[in-house]
This record gives structure tokens, C-alpha cells and sequence, in this order.
């Protein structure tokens, strides 16, 4: 599928399921401890006091069908994801619950989303790169990745 056919249909649902979620994690999340602020601040989070953390056995959580057919479709989320930023909602599964590299990888997209705007601009640049080139060469992703190998090292 083309990318000028997938994003005008995914966008609407995609921003309402990370808006429900970041609800709901900010609800019930787990905030950030001291050295955990200090690696937002260094991710270039503006506002980490806003972010949670919630320990989930897998990701996604509560993805409508469509959605979820979609992004594993397009392995826009595989099936061994660990973490997940839903702007200043951040799921990490079980098992990677104490890996830094992981919550800071996360904490740099949550620092994007706030340089873009929201999550509309967020998910459509990052989507867009991601269908483009592939998550592998996508910009957002790879600043996520090289910004949490310098901080974490």
C-alpha cells in the first residue's frame, strides 16, 4: 500500500488510541525516579515531571484490530517490541523493566513529540518515515537510538 493511501486513514485512529493511552498511563503510571529525570532532561525532555511509566506483559496495549493489523502489516509494531512512547505515557514490557537503554530510547521520543508539537505532528513524521525507508532508516529512530547510546554509553 502507498504511503498516501495509509496515512489519511491510520492518522485519526492512531492519534485517538496514543491519546486514550496517555491518559490512562498518566492515571495509573509509576513517575519518573530522581536518576530517571535527569536521563529525561538529558533526552531533551522539557517536562519530565509530566511522564509516567507503566510495566505491561506486552506491547501494544489495547489496540483496536485495525490498528493492530495495520502497524503489523507495515511491522510498524513487532511483535518483540519492549517499549513505547505514547508521548508523556511510556509502556515498557515486563521483562525490560530495568533497562536504561530502553526507558531512555523512549524518554527521546517523548522529547520529539514535545520539538513537534503533539502527537499529530509526531506520529505523522514518524509513521511517514517509517513507511518511507523503513524503521531502520527512520530519522526519529535514529536519533532515539544514537541519543540513548550517549547517555547510557
Amino acid at each position: 500500500m502507498k504511503i498516501r493511501i495509509i496515512l489519511p486513514l491510520v492518522m485519526p485512529m492512531a492519534c485517538a488510541w496514543v491519546a486514550r493511552q496517555e491518559r490512562r498511563i498518566i492515571r495509573h503510571g509509576i513517575r519518573l525516579n530522581v536518576t530517571q529525570t535527569d536521563d529525561a532532561r538529558r533526552a531533551g525532555v522539557l517536562h519530565p515531571d509530566r511522564v509516567r511509566l507503566q510495566i505491561v506483559d506486552e506491547i501494544p496495549v489495547g489496540m483496536p484490530a485495525t490498528l493492530r493489523a495495520i502497524g503489523r502489516r507495515l511491522d510498524l509494531v513487532p511483535p518483540g517490541t519492549i517499549g513505547m512512547s505514547l508521548r508523556y505515557g511510556i509502556l515498557i514490557r515486563s521483562d525490560a523493566w530495568n533497562d536504561r537503554r530502553i526507558l531512555v530510547h523512549e524518554l527521546v521520543h517523548t522529547a520529539q513529540y514535545e520539538r513537534l508539537g503533539g502527537i499529530w505532528p509526531f506520529l505523522h513524521q514518524y509513521l511517514d518515515e517509517c513507511l518511507s525507508g523503513g524503521y531502520a532508516n527512520a530519522p526519529l529512530e535514529d536519533e532515539a537510538c544514537g541519543v540513548s547510546r550517549v547517555i547510557c554509553g
